[in-house]
């Protein structure tokens, strides 16, 4: 982790205008193409939600606005994220959950089962403020969704980045995935969650190099 002069940067004036608003996030739906991630994944017995997590962590981490976070009145940029998820437990009340990024596909997978299996039936609904090296996402299966809106907490100010994907489909003989980015502005510009899309849709894409 490191501190961004925030005096020297390049984005000081978007991120002193965004800061000030009562609601300084935006957010950007699309769908993804999953056909040969969901063939891949289907042929190799993969679960389909970890595998996802992985894929949205790894993009992210790819994009360093999407590592930075506000504290305060400074600005840091971590090293790596790592995913903060929902998981849904006993009687339909869903659980946060967390898992360290680990590039190494198979190693991400197996000890984020773990955290999963650790929280099923021990329901956490606890924000801890204080650690913000987190991707907040979650999963919508049962909608395919055209838009999303999360709850954010603006005071301390949340700059935790929200990934929401929905039910998958099929159109015109492709398999999609809806696919939500809630970012903060004084942080994260349009074109950078653009490049986000371009990450993951090139993860999408070769599921047997990433995977």
């Amino acid at each position: 982790m490191k501190f961004i002069d925030i005096e020297n940067w390049k984005r000081k004036d978007h991120y002193n205008f965004f800061k000030g608003f009562d609601y300084p996030h935006f957010n950007i739906c699309s769908n993804v193409d999953i056909t040969k991630f969901y063939s891949y994944i289907k042929e190799n017995e993969i679960p389909f939600f970890i595998s996802f997590v992985y894929v949205a962590t790894k993009a992210a981490n790819e994009i360093k606005e999407f590592r930075y976070r506000i504290r305060e009145d400074k600005v840091v940029e971590h090293e790596s994220i790592n995913p903060a998820f929902t998981v849904m437990g006993q009687d339909e009340v869903f659980s946060f959950c967390r898992a360290k990024f680990i590039n190494e596909f198979n190693d991400f997978k197996i000890s984020a089962s773990e955290e999963i299996d650790k929280i099923k039936n021990n329901i956490i609904i606890e924000d801890e403020s204080d650690c913000d090296d987190l991707l907040y996402m979650t999963s919508i299966p049962w909608v395919s969704f055209t838009g999303v809106a999360h709850p954010i907490q603006m005071n301390p100010v949340d700059s935790i980045p929200r990934i929401a994907w929905g039910k998958y489909f099929e159109e015109n003989n492709k398999v999609k995935l809806p696919l939500s980015v809630q970012v903060h502005h004084a942080l994260v510009d349009g074109l950078h969650v653009g490049q986000y899309f371009s990450v993951i849709q090139e993860i999408l894409d070769n599921p047997s190099k990433y995977l």
